[in-house]
């Protein structure tokens, strides 16, 4: 088989398998938002996404797999969009709010995402995008562990609240009233 052809064939596939993963991942999103996690079923998934069993343990181990990749791939995004916040190791935003108005903002974008994933995960995902941001800072005072725990902890109860009010401020507004309660938190965490 010629190379081009294989090549051709390899992107054909990949294609599928993303548009395959993209349907399951919706699907599991859409009824754990209408249902919750522990009264969806695999057969649920299947039915919504119109996908064969078969396809389905293809891609996935189970429905904690197929979950958790809902939940990496909304972690990976906000790790991206936290990246371009950095202008190098030490330097960090000239606004040290900026790290929570990004979090605000991937929120509003993937409602139905953060309505599904549930606390635990969206504390983890926040700590640990939290964590590698701080840790670009030089001049932090504080370990950087407890100052991402902190806003981690603060941040899973406001975004809870704001999703399931509906969002009833915008996410620069939410981001300016979390500046306020955490008056000079981000501007005084030091490093270990």
């Amino acid at each position: 088989m010629p190379a081009n052809l294989e090549g051709e064939m390899a992107a054909v596939e990949d294609r599928r398998v993303r548009r395959t993963r993209a349907a399951l991942r919706q699907a599991m999103v859409e009824l754990v938002v209408e249902r919750g996690y522990d009264r969806v079923t695999v057969r649920d998934v299947l039915d919504r996404a119109d996908i064969g069993r078969s396809t389905f343990y293809a891609h996935y181990r189970d429905k904690d797999a197929l979950f958790a990749s809902c939940f990496e791939d909304l972690r990976e995004g906000l790790q991206r969009e936290m990246a371009l916040l950095e202008g190098g190791r030490g330097g960090g935003p000239a606004d040290p709010i900026k790290p929570i108005s990004v979090i605000f903002e991937h929120a509003h974008r993937h409602p139905q995402i953060y309505r599904a994933v549930g606390t635990t995960h969206l504390h983890q995902m926040i700590f640990e995008v939290m964590r590698d941001h701080l840790c670009t800072h030089d001049d932090l005072r504080l370990p950087v562990d407890v100052a991402a725990e902190y806003h981690a902890s603060a941040l899973v109860g406001i975004l809870g609240w704001w999703v399931r009010a509906g969002f009833p401020h915008g996410p620069a507004e939410m981001a300016r009233m979390i500046r306020e309660l955490t008056a000079g938190g981000l501007g005084h965490v030091t490093a270990p």
